[in-house]
């Protein structure tokens, strides 16, 4: 009795197992649905990442100017939209009365040159970029994951799609970059081991509405609201899914009402199950947080990415040079502060309009990936500890992170006082 029970008992174990992992299961459906968006769990890949690169490409980054100002980037004051130092603004600030960089533009290229002049420029430039050289330069830095800008608040597409714009006031050929920069640089960084996400701006587009904003309640009049747009955005939004299969679906500003964000995130979850949408969507689901240019002073039980630039802009800024761009050892200190916190680092660098990386810019992407390679035992992988932070007796400051029973301690140095 005894052995017959033991050989049941086997073939139980052997059915069981065959019937396991050699029979795909139905994959999870998701319905749009906030319930059922949030039964949606986070990747593992993404909780273990801890950097991506942000990129900020267009024709914003043909002029490529902004003013030197507000260095904490203070949202709220009262001239920061007429002095804006994001230079991916630049079509918006160039329009206020009085601004520096309406003045730079009147002085480089005159008071009667069209914004979206640009566009055969920047697809004349852009001919001269090499996608793989990107892609081994993140990946030397040690990012895991890579985001792209593919429609800014200017409504222009670094890919050739097929989505008609209604509007008349901007001819097509200047809608969109001839190249297919998401596609190209999709397959350099999938190349590289490293996932690709997509940005896209769904809460602005000047194309539909363009503003400009110049007060502060401009920020929500000039959110596009019309059915025209929200289909229009739903549908490029689709492209980018269905052609892409972007590991990160990071939508900017918020959603127009008329454009049916639960269909899109569940669309989104349907097609690439394992990816991850940011906070940005006007409703309450996301994967992750996204503070901009702003740190944590706790661990938050819920993933969260900064996102900032090596400098004060997202986009190129010829202006911003060593004093204006983030030291190596305060970036490497930043990128442990946020991964000790439960955080990731999305860390944008702006090329230049011929793809090139301002060398400014490419020292620290050196700095970081060097440091990674020595310590990155630290970073990825990791999860936090019971706290983040500490001092030593010394007078160190201290972060923690932990791996399975392993426990480690980064010494940041003491933290000095800037005159």
């Amino acid at each position: 009795m005894r052995s017959g029970w033991m050989r049941a008992m086997a073939l139980a174990l052997a059915v069981a197992g065959w019937c396991g992992p050699g029979v795909a299961q139905t994959p999870k459906t998701y319905e749009p649905t906030l319930e059922s968006l949030d039964s949606h769990p986070l990747p593992q890949w993404y909780a273990d990442a801890k950097l991506g690169i942000f990129i900020h490409w267009g024709l914003y980054s043909v002029p490529g100017w902004a003013p030197l100002t507000h260095p904490e980037h203070d949202f709220t004051s009262a001239d920061y939209i007429k002095y804006n130092p994001y230079a991916e603004w630049y079509l918006n600030v160039m329009r206020i009365p009085g601004s520096p960089t309406q003045a730079y533009h009147r002085e480089h290229f005159g008071a009667d040159f069209s914004y979206y002049s640009f566009a055969p420029v920047f697809n004349r430039e852009s001919k001269k970029w090499n996608p793989a050289e990107w892609a081994q330069i993140f990946h030397d830095a040690g990012a895991r994951y890579v985001v792209l800008t593919t429609k800014h608040h200017d409504g222009f597409t670094l890919w050739p799609s097929t989505t008609v714009n209604p509007n008349p006031s901007v001819p097509q050929d200047e809608r969109h970059a001839q190249r297919d920069i998401v596609g190209e640089l999709t397959a350099a960084v999938e190349k590289q081991g490293m996932r690709m996400g997509l940005y896209y701006s769904g809460g602005y587009d000047w194309t539909f509405n363009s503003g400009p904003i110049e007060a502060a309640p401009d920020y929500q009049t000039v959110k596009p609201q019309t059915q025209a747009y929200g289909d229009y955005a739903f549908a490029q939004i689709h492209e980018l899914i269905e052609r892409y299969h972007p590991a990160v679906l990071w939508n900017d500003i918020d959603w127009p009402k008329t454009g049916r964000a639960l269909q899109v995130e569940a669309d989104y979850y349907n097609a690439v199950p394992d990816g991850v949408i940011d906070d940005r969507f006007g409703i309450k689901h996301a994967d992750f947080t996204s503070p901009e240019y702003k740190k944590l002073d706790q661990i938050s039980t819920k993933k969260w990415e900064e996102c900032r630039g090596l400098g004060r802009s997202f986009g190129y800024n010829r202006a911003e040079g060593e004093a204006e761009t983030i030291a190596p050892g305060e970036l490497i200190a930043l990128l442990v502060d946020i991964v000790s916190k439960n955080g990731n680092l999305l860390l944008d660098v702006g090329p230049e309009a011929d793809g090139t990386i301002p060398p400014v810019q490419m020292e620290r992407l050196k700095a970081l990936g060097a440091w990674l390679n020595q310590n990155g035992e630290a970073i990825y992988e990791t999860t936090p500890w019971t706290h983040a932070t500490g001092k030593s007796a010394e007078g160190d400051e201290l972060r923690f992170t932990r791996k399975g029973s392993d426990v480690y301690v980064t010494i940041l140095g003491r933290r000095r006082r800037r005159r």
